[in-house]
């Protein structure tokens, strides 16, 4: 309730505004819709809000601002208001009931040792289920004795790094703690140029790196899938060093423009290790990841991980084979892909009609999109969105400061964590933060506000 007061109060919801139904807040918020019905009956007995039949709730029509009930942040500090960082999916999709109904299933079906000291390879139940759909969605060529469960992807490369000996390339923009982890096991990190076609591997030989770490079905973040001919060039070296691919598979579920790209991984099972998780195809909370690893490395890795599981939760990997074999895990990646798609085009027409001088790119996959910017104008336009209460990233902060390349001014977009019911606002936030077709910080005007 608070917040939605605070919305009124700041001008956000203008007075005459329609709120949502009770049922659609309430399966954006993850409540029940008794709650959503109390709070609305409470803001309008509080004058805040006015409730008339045929006509919906509304936010009421005031002559004088509605006097504050707090005491305003301090001045220099700025409240988040709209969340487009590209770091999580839509938490209020996620798939409860089938996910409920998966945990009974395994819990029936668990038998007693499952809840004894666990394998660190993960539960077989989910490794079999995963060599199953990997191959069906992603090509992925393996078997469940080369699977080894963790707790995500930064789990993984950090059991990858405790085994490896050498440098590791990188692409040269990516994200900076992947890169910690990496030298904080000792290894440096070589950058790799990123252009339209993805990461340069051309340039793999001349870096003596052991290994690479590569986002090849959607470069993260500046979007685009790695070129067939640099997704063949990255196995031949691999093959000819005796060399190292890390895949990172991030957001290879999401493409909507065309079928997926499949998986470097199937290109050669004995090179590449396969990486993937649910932390966006589900949510971040779960704590499930994979890797899908040569023969000659998984006991290895297992060996890294420890004696005993510690890391993931012997029911949320039972129930989560049980919602990849019974097909529901399919269903809400299909419903999502779905979902996000119509995100990512109502951010390209809102942009088109309000801001048509800035370029979008990577928006064929994935939960983000890039705009372009003028050289010169990401810190600005960070400081925009700022004031506008965004939050998200500029292109900067993904850059590896070894790059040699000239930086490239843009701003990172995340489309998927912000309810249905707040999208129009955070849109509508960040077209003001934009900066103007010169270059400068001018809005753009507005849409029959």
């Amino acid at each position: 309730m608070e917040a939605l007061r605070e919305a009124i109060r700041s001008g956000r919801l203008a007075p005459g505004s329609r709120l949502p139904p009770y049922r659609t807040l309430a399966v954006d918020l993850g409540v029940s819709r008794n709650t959503v019905a109390e709070a609305y009956a409470e803001l309008v007995e509080e004058g805040w809000l006015t409730a008339r039949q045929g006509s919906g709730t509304r936010v009421a029509r005031r002559a004088q601002p509605l006097p504050q009930t707090r005491p305003p942040a301090p001045k220099g500090r700025l409240r988040t208001v709209h969340d487009l960082q590209p770091s999580s999916p839509d938490a209020a999709a996620f798939p409860r009931a089938d996910w409920t109904a998966s945990v009974r299933r395994a819990l029936a079906a668990a038998p007693n040792e499952a809840f004894g000291v666990g394998d660190p390879r993960g539960r077989r139940e989910l490794r079999e289920a995963l060599v199953e759909y990997l191959a069906r969605a992603r090509g992925v060529r393996t078997r469940a004795d080369r699977i080894v469960i963790c707790s995500g992807f930064a789990h993984g490369l950090e059991l990858l790094s405790a085994i490896l000996d050498g440098p590791v390339a990188v692409e040269a923009y990516g994200l900076s703690f992947h890169r910690s982890i990496i030298e904080h096991a000792g290894h440096g990190t070589i950058p790799l140029e990123v252009d339209a076609g993805g990461a340069r591997v051309q340039d793999l030989p001349a870096t003596g790196a052991e290994a690479v770490l590569l986002t090849p079905a959607h470069q993260y973040p500046t979007g685009g899938p790695l070129r067939p001919e640099r997704r063949a060039a990255v196995v031949d070296w691999a093959r000819a060093t005796g060399g190292l691919v890390i895949e990172d598979d991030y957001d290879g579920v999401f493409r909507y423009d065309r079928e997926p790209v499949g998986a470097v991984q199937g290109l050669d099972p004995d090179h590449v290790v396969y990486m993937g998780s649910t932390s966006k195809s589900l949510s971040p909370a779960l704590r499930v990841g994979w890797m899908v690893l040569p023969g000659r490395l998984a006991g290895r890795v297992a060996e890294a991980k420890g004696g005993r599981e510690l890391v993931t939760g012997v029911v949320d990997q039972l129930a989560f084979a049980d919602l990849v074999a019974s097909g529901a895990y399919d269903r809400h990646v299909r419903r999502m892909r779905g979902i996000y798609r119509r995100r990512r085009d109502r951010l390209i027409a809102v942009l088109a009609q309000r801001a048509p001088h800035v370029q979008v790119s990577g928006i064929a996959a994935g939960l983000h999109a890039v705009l372009d910017l003028p050289p010169g104008t990401e810190a600005a336009a960070l400081r925009g969105a700022r004031r506008q209460g965004l939050a998200l990233d500029g292109l900067g902060a993904y850059r590896h400061p070894a790059s040699t390349a000239p930086p490239r001014d843009g701003l990172v977009i995340g489309y998927g964590t912000p309810s249905e019911h707040a999208y129009a606002a955070a849109l509508d936030a960040l077209c003001l933060a934009l900066p103007g077709p010169s270059g400068a910080a001018e809005a753009p005007p507005a849409r029959g506000r």
